[in-house]
């Protein structure tokens, strides 16, 4: 059997050795996903988007990417690849988080030009 399929299988049956496995550790998580750490790191970013996740969320994720040599600008097109899946509600909300993530308070930038 392919390992794509088993990997599938087991994702469907819940197989919870398998499932244990994939969350015991992320060095684990990112070799049995079978793809590179930018990829890995982007997908994560992705998700995060797509769940409306808490901004904390987004630190590991991003610190991540820089770590495997994503740019600012590679992370930040994660929002505009996302957009026409989760919809500007979700995109707008995570901006700001993702924005603090990368080290910039969008909100204060916002507040300074508006005075």
């Amino acid at each position: 059997m392919d390992e794509y399929k088993l990997t599938l299988r087991r994702l469907a049956v819940r197989d919870d050795h398998y499932i244990d496995a994939l969350l015991s550790e992320e060095h684990a998580n990112l070799t049995l996903a079978g793809i590179d750490a930018r990829s890995h790191a982007l997908a994560r970013v992705a998700a995060l988007i797509a769940m409306d996740a808490a901004p904390p969320s987004y630190m590991s994720a991003v610190q991540a990417g820089l770590n495997a040599g994503v740019s600012h600008e590679e992370i930040v097109g994660t929002l505009i690849a996302v957009l026409p899946v989760v919809g500007a509600a979700r995109v707008v909300a995570a901006a700001p988080n993702l924005a603090l993530a990368l080290g910039y308070d969008v909100a204060e930038e916002l507040e300074l030009h508006n005075r």
